[in-house]
């Protein structure tokens, strides 16, 4: 749903805005009401109360909500059944030890962080972080203490990836509007991403494991599986790059295509494109895991049915949560709050880069979507970036500021806040005090690097 036009000012707007965050807050967490109702019940609240026309109340909750289940539910949806594959048959343990071999025990948080950080070149955050659950899970119940430990930092690269490097939507997006050399952002980008994770992120989250405890999730996965004849590390690490390969095809044909170097109706290229769909190539990829796993071991296919289908249960309430998290974050879009909040802040007379940043950071405060924080903060200060004639590495600057101010901050009107919340158990308060700490110090390391860069160009 379109924003509405306003019928309240730019304060009133965002004191509504505020006022909803801090009921949803109480109810949540004084109140202990569950997290599903209410969203449920303050969007409704926020929607009349910003103005949004009575007849429309009903298409701005649906907006939210089914636009941001037809991202989340598939994606955890087949994500959790490979994890439990990948699980039940010794694969992630395989993983997790070949992980440790390499890095060593003290390191089991940075080789989770590294690896992560490679998935997360073309993998969304959502679904690298679904894939990823087991091995992580697989990880902490090994060494025990803070499931923290290894959670954030993965959950960190994957977050950092997504927000900071093409062909990541929003800094994709972002170049598009500066009429910038992908290229040129990619390979500024991508180093500045890793230092912003591991001062922001890994660091960070050796600190929060020691002062919060979190226990190992069991919703999810169960307890611990042992097998003596799990797969072959060199087959669990082909189930994972599956997806990694059919997506990176995709995004290197729609990039050529959308820069006019092939012909974008060209059956290969709609092939890949299709075939590399994030669902799609999860999907692909749980079917070959249903093959090679699933009915390994003298395993019928009608136990591996049971299986999944027993590990989709746990996660109806993950994904109603997820969904009307991304409705609350709708209201607040339709309402006309970043409209507003935009075009009062468009003569702060503040430096370009930290305009783009604070904008940014408002704007995902405001409504909690940090790709619509990114792109339309680039649309807003676009026609300067074009008027001042700034070079690719001063536009790959502004690229990192604007995805620093949009990655702050997370709380309860981002759907990733609670994906975060509910796969690792934690409870509203304690993904406050974690995730999106962390959130904030990963944004703050890459708008301090934004500087540099700046200053470079």
């Amino acid at each position: 749903m379109d924003p509405i036009t306003p019928v309240h000012g730019t304060t009133t707007l965002l004191l509504i805005a505020a006022g909803a965050v801090a009921v949803l807050l109480f109810l949540i967490i004084k109140v202990r009401l569950h997290a599903f109702i209410s969203l449920v019940l303050v969007s409704v609240l926020t929607a009349v109360a910003a103005g949004i026309p009575v007849a429309q109340v009903p298409s701005a909750l649906m907006s939210g909500f089914g636009s941001t289940l037809g991202a989340v539910a598939l994606l955890v949806g087949f994500g959790v059944m490979l994890g439990r594959l990948l699980e039940v048959t010794g694969g992630a343990q395989v993983l997790a030890d070949t992980l440790i071999n390499r890095f060593g025990e003290k390191r089991a948080p940075l080789a989770l962080g590294v690896a992560a950080l490679l998935f997360g070149f073309p993998i969304f955050f959502d679904a690298g972080l679904v894939v990823f659950l087991p091995i992580i899970i697989t990880v902490a119940r090994r060494f025990g203490g803070s499931v923290l430990y290894y959670a954030l930092p993965a959950a960190g690269a994957f977050a950092s990836m997504h927000a900071l490097v093409p062909p990541h939507p929003g800094p994709v997006a972002a170049t598009e509007f500066f009429e910038g050399n992908v290229g040129t952002i990619l390979l500024i980008n991508l180093p500045v991403a890793v230092v912003a994770w591991y001062v922001g992120v890994y660091l960070l989250s050796r600190l929060l494991g020691r002062r919060v405890h979190v226990d190992v999730p069991e919703l999810l996965f169960g307890q611990a599986t042992v097998r003596s004849d799990a797969p072959r590390f060199v087959v669990v690490l082909a189930l994972l790059l599956l997806p990694l390969v059919l997506i990176a095809g995709n995004t290197g044909a729609s990039t050529l295509a959308s820069a006019g170097a092939v012909d974008g109706d060209a059956t290969w290229v709609t092939t890949l494109q299709l075939l590399g769909n994030t669902p799609i190539a999860l999907l692909i990829t749980l079917l070959v895991a249903i093959g090679v796993l699933g009915t390994s071991n003298g395993r019928s296919l009608e136990e591996t049915t049971t299986l999944l289908d027993e590990a989709l249960a746990p996660i109806c309430s993950i994904i109603l949560i997820t969904g009307a998290g991304g409705m609350f974050g709708g209201v607040l879009r339709a309402s006309g709050i970043g409209e507003s909040l935009t075009s009062s802040l468009s003569d702060l007379g503040l430096p370009l880069l930290v305009q783009a940043f604070v904008i940014a950071t408002l704007l995902r405060v405001a409504q909690g979507s940090a790709t619509v924080a990114l792109t339309t903060t680039s649309g807003l200060i676009s026609a300067q970036v074009l008027a001042g004639g700034y070079g690719d590495v001063q536009i790959a600057a502004l690229v990192i500021a604007i995805a620093a101010g949009a990655t702050v901050l997370s709380h309860v009107n981002d759907s990733g806040f609670w994906l975060v919340s509910r796969f690792f158990e934690m409870d509203e308060k304690t993904t406050l005090k974690t995730w999106t700490v962390m959130e904030t110090t990963l944004g703050l390391s890459a708008f301090a690097l934004s500087t540099l860069v700046w200053a470079v160009g």
